[in-house]
């Protein structure tokens, strides 16, 4: 034995004598010695208050801003749920449990562009965790506690796990989102009527001795349960043997067999069924993502009712993760009480988790992780995302929106939305007679113009000209509309003059032969396989008469430019011909004097067949007849113009009218690259009975 021995038995023996003293020193002392301790206790939980209060203090929140495509694999949430878990574990050593949290918070006020907001907050030591994000499509900004005003009415719901604690919550498919049932939920949130709805998730990681406990505390739970259940199994072993020993049949069959009565038969005892463990422990037999959850939702309104109905919504859609356990409000009803985290003894308690972020949730909801994996992102692609204020605004007079038409909330609200003018690229919408297409465009046609910017609507029957002309004959609008009337209904009306091969408004010669060219081309079905002559005849003769018009236009002489009528004397007269070719420079006139002597009159007629329909109509020759004209596309742009221009049909000289248009100002918008992005005014287009002018509009 060591020398040691008898010095460590001496000491533990005092040891022992020491406790025994202060034992009987408390005995005599009782009273002093529950103050001290009562001291001590309440100096502990003050300490515990003041570090809770100092850790979640210092916490940071970041939201989670994803795009329309956001679409995340089950492997995106797991590595998710990885961050999640860790940055749960962050901060001060010294800190105390509960004050060790995540919380993702799910906001929805009516105000911002998404429906729901998805909000995570962590420790300030997390914070490289929070900033950073393995979904793709998402963007992650850091903001600030963001303090709400006092509602008149306010409802609060805890929820916590219930049923079989071993089993886990319903696998929710992430097609469709998961989330989905929460924004519908929340869809009917108004922020005029002061609407406000908000579900916190707070997660902490599951300590390994609490696990421990938990484990032993279940299989003890299934032990005893096994052998309860072979205790009776065993009774009913008994009942049943004692049963048939004493039947009257058994009996009886002795007496007439004649022998020595048998031995009385005794039933073996029902041994209890082994415990599983895998089993018994079910979602804790997994320490990879265990984790407690504080799940609380808080609804607010000034309308009375509409808090209480948007809290049964969310209520039910939490429902889909029920199972043999299940998300269940907590707390308990007896007729008309409610002891629920509403009640006036509980609110206190609900309202400084809420506002602190304490975690202290009633009952131990343990789940793992990855059942909740749904709530860890924000909404998917998959997520059908309600027409809400914030997502489409409600159009008012003179702002840069675009209405839409009228629709009618879950509330039952009606307002006319409409979407900011800088997302409106194009639009086409389609449907019956007297659907509502072309009312529909003048409304959008008349609101832009009111916001302040350059229109231009194409009527191809004139009718909607009467119906806008009262408001645009506004002191405000006035004085930037330009009507080109080429209906003919009015044989005294003046018609504004356009010249397509026109350069004295400044523009470039190629550009203008492309855009005379390519109209007729779109229109006529010409292309260098089908029509390789007129291609070739109606450019060169374009570009001759763009020629001799630039040459006029340098020598102050605009009103000596040709236009497109003298095509055909171009082609079928030589004086004028040779004329022309005198200003043409040796290249361009070399084609003349060879090439085209090659091609016979039968060429010329697929070329000068539209022209001679241009000119048969009198106001069409009007219109392009002029050698100069006020019709300037680039002007337009510029100034913020309201062009309206109503044709007379929808005919083929209309259709190949309409592209000429379209195509003046297509290259009228390409010129403007020379000016600023910043200075460039938007110019906004409208065809009517593009189905009529399809092939004008689908090459434009």
């Amino acid at each position: 034995m060591s020398t040691r021995t008898p010095a460590l038995l001496r000491a533990a023996a005092s040891a022992v004598l020491a406790l025994w003293h202060m034992a009987g020193w408390c005995r005599t002392h009782s009273l002093l010695a529950t103050i001290v301790l009562g001291v001590l206790l309440a100096g502990c939980l003050l300490l515990r208050e003041r570090l809770t209060r100092i850790v979640l203090g210092d916490r940071v929140r970041y939201t989670l801003t994803p795009s329309r495509r956001f679409d995340p694999t089950a492997e995106d949430i797991w590595r998710t749920t990885a961050l999640v878990l860790r940055a749960a574990r962050s901060g001060p050593w010294w800190a105390p449990a509960r004050a060790k949290s995540l919380r993702v918070r799910l906001r929805a006020d009516g105000t911002a562009p998404a429906p729901l907001v998805y909000q995570v907050e962590g420790h300030r030591t997390a914070k490289t965790l929070l900033a950073r994000t393995p979904y793709d499509q998402v963007t992650v900004d850091k903001v600030k506690p963001k303090a709400d005003r006092p509602r008149a009415h306010v409802l609060r719901a805890e929820f916590h796990l219930a049923g079989d604690p071993a089993s886990p919550l319903r696998q929710v498919p992430l097609n469709p989102d998961p989330l989905q049932p929460i924004v519908d939920a929340v869809a009917a949130v108004r922020a005029d009527l002061g609407d406000l709805a908000e579900v916190i998730l707070d997660i902490q990681p599951v300590p390994n001795w609490r696990l421990r406990l938990k484990r032993w505390h279940l299989a003890a739970t299934a032990r005893a349960r096994a052998q309860a259940e072979a205790r009776k199994a065993t009774r009913r072993a008994l009942a049943d043997a004692d049963a048939v020993e004493d039947s009257l049949t058994l009996q009886l069959a002795r007496l007439l067999q004649g022998n020595s009565p048998a031995p009385r038969r005794t039933a073996m005892t029902v041994k209890p069924q082994p415990v599983d463990a895998a089993t018994t422990w079910g979602r804790l037999a997994d320490d990879v993502g265990l984790v407690r959850i504080q799940l609380l939702v808080r609804c607010a309104s000034d309308v009375e009712g509409r808090a209480q109905t948007t809290l049964k919504l969310l209520t039910a859609a939490l429902d889909i993760y029920a199972s043999r356990s299940r998300l269940r409000v907590d707390g308990a009803r007896l007729g008309p009480f409610h002891w629920s985290a509403n009640h006036p003894l509980r609110r206190a308690s609900f309202d400084r988790r809420w506002a602190g972020g304490v975690f202290a949730p009633r009952g131990d909801s343990w789940l793992n992780i990855a059942e909740i994996g749904g709530l860890l992102k924000p909404a998917t692609v998959h997520c059908r995302v309600p027409i809400t204020p914030g997502t489409v605004p409600e159009y008012a007079l003179g702002e840069p929106l675009m209405p839409h038409g009228w629709h009618r909330g879950p509330d039952g609200a009606s307002r006319l939305i409409a979407s900011p003018l800088e997302e409106t690229l194009f639009s086409i919408s389609v449907g019956k007679s007297f659907y509502g297409k072309t009312t529909r465009a003048l409304v959008q046609a008349i609101a832009v113009a009111a916001a302040g910017q350059g229109v231009f609507f194409l009527d191809p029957h004139g009718d909607s000209w009467t119906q806008a002309a009262p408001y645009l004959a506004h002191e405000d609008l006035r004085d930037r509309v330009w009507r080109i009337d080429l209906t003919g209904a009015d044989d005294q009306a003046r018609v504004p003059s356009w010249n397509p091969l026109g350069l004295d408004g400044g523009q470039k010669p190629d550009e203008a032969v492309r855009a005379v060219v390519d109209g007729f081309a779109a229109v006529l079905g010409w292309d260098d396989q089908s029509h390789p002559r007129a291609l070739t005849i109606l450019t060169k003769a374009t570009e001759a008469l763009v020629e001799a018009n630039r040459q006029a236009v340098a020598a102050g002489q605009a009103q000596a430019q040709a236009t497109v009528f003298q095509i055909r004397p171009l082609l079928t007269d030589p004086a004028f011909r040779d004329a022309v070719l005198e200003r043409l420079p040796d290249p361009a006139r070399a084609w003349w004097t060879s090439s085209f002597t090659a091609y016979g009159d039968d060429a010329f007629a697929t070329v000068l067949n539209p022209l001679d329909r241009l000119a048969a109509n009198p106001v069409t020759r009007a219109f392009l007849g002029a050698p100069t004209g006020r019709w300037n596309a680039r002007t337009a742009m510029d100034r913020r113009r309201i062009v309206w221009v109503c044709l007379a049909g929808t005919g083929p000289t209309e259709r190949l009218l309409v592209n000429l248009l379209l195509r003046d100002l297509f290259r009228a918008g390409l010129s403007r690259t020379d000016l600023p992005a910043k200075k460039r005014r938007p110019f906004h287009l409208w065809l009517d009975e593009l189905i009529s002018l399809d092939t004008a509009g689908a090459s434009a």
